[in-house]
């Protein structure tokens, strides 16, 4: 963000909080409670932030008469102390004018698939759900096995998690994308390393409030649901096929003996699907260009390696390694996850978004 950028966003914080204040006393305004508390909540969000504004200002204007008198020891001694503190104010500020994200308190949908690799890559598929799960854990969230589809050779086609708890988008929003390993498969006689991919893609939940779904709009299928290599995991029509004529999504769920259940969870998972797909088209219209989360699922394509003779794991989108893969495997991302939010906070600062 241009210094010039900076200064007019400033401005036009202190004159939406001036007409905040404002509207506070309009006699008008006083006798529409819905109007007070909607004026209260924006006062609140903007105080701090103002109240920052006002002494970065105050600040600047003591460091310019200091510096006019530096020929004074005492004044040099106080300009620098003074320039020390600017900086600090106008580093928080510029942090606390970037736009929140506004899906980082929800709840969130994560799908594992397995993709290049065959049943390697679906042994890796669940060694990656074990490892979100032990995170999500870690943080005190709560884990929902949503959907399953478990491989003969062990782990998964696909499963797909439920996470609840305040701020778990915030932390799970950087694992889309292709997960790469490299090791030896237990079923290599030769020790050698083969890489395989799985797929990761991370929803924010959705709440009906956020997405209202015309039943009209809905396709309902059920049928038998099946196990690994054909088996009959339920002798009932249980598992349930939801298709979203609209936008041709389409739902399976099977994880439950339950009809009902299992269609409770589809549509949990198609209403994240919509709500997602609805904000990467306002983002492709504010940006011009869609972001793709999963790829193809190719080798090529990852956005981290996990290296097992080497222990290491690498972030391919900050360039950032770790040697420990065994601690990273038991749930341990916390590195990753505020490195990856730095790198987005220097991003949004830089573009003033």
């Amino acid at each position: 963000m241009t210094e010039k950028a900076f200064t007019d966003r400033l401005a036009e914080i202190e004159r939406a909080f001036a007409e905040v204040e404002a509207a506070m006393t309009d006699p008008a305004v006083l006798s529409d409670p819905s109007r007070i508390a909607s004026l209260g909540k924006k006062h609140a969000d903007l105080r701090d932030l103002v109240a920052d504004i006002r002494q970065w200002r105050s600040t600047v204007t003591d460091l310019e008469e200091a510096k006019a008198m530096s020929s004074d020891p005492d004044m040099a001694e106080l300009a620098e102390t003074l320039a020390k503190v600017a900086e600090e104010l106008e580093g928080r500020i510029r942090r606390e004018i970037i736009p929140a994200d506004p899906n980082d308190e929800k709840d969130v949908i994560l799908e594992v698939r397995s993709a290049a690799g065959g049943d390697e890559a679906a042994i890796w598929a669940g060694d990656l759900a074990r490892m979100f799960t032990k995170y999500a854990e870690r943080h005190g969230f709560v884990v929902e096995q949503l959907d399953a589809a478990p491989s003969e050779a062990g782990g998964y086609d696909k499963i797909v998690l439920g996470i609840k708890g305040r701020g778990a988008w915030s932390r799970f929003k950087y694992e889309g994308g292709v997960h790469r390993v490299q090791r030896v498969p237990k079923t290599e006689s030769q020790g050698r390393i083969h890489t395989s991919t799985a797929t990761v893609a991370v929803l924010p939940e959705a709440e009906e409030v956020d997405v209202q779904i015309d039943p009209n709009d809905v396709r309902i299928d059920v049928y038998r649901s099946t196990g690994p290599g054909g088996q009959s995991v339920n002798t009932t029509d249980s598992a349930v096929r939801l298709t979203h004529i609209p936008t041709g999504l389409v739902v399976s769920v099977q994880d439950e003996k339950s009809q009902l259940q299992n269609k409770e969870k589809a549509f949990r998972i198609l209403r994240s699907r919509l709500l997602q797909a609805e904000q990467e088209r306002a983002a492709a219209e504010l940006s011009g260009e869609r972001r793709a989360q999963v790829g193809t699922g190719e080798r090529s394509e990852k956005i981290r390696t996990y290296n097992y003779k080497e222990n290491r794991v690498t972030d391919h989108r900050i360039g950032l390694t770790i040697r420990r893969l065994d601690q990273v495997l038991e749930g341990e991302l916390d590195e990753f996850v505020e490195a990856l939010a730095a790198d987005e906070q220097a991003k949004g600062l830089e573009s003033g978004k």
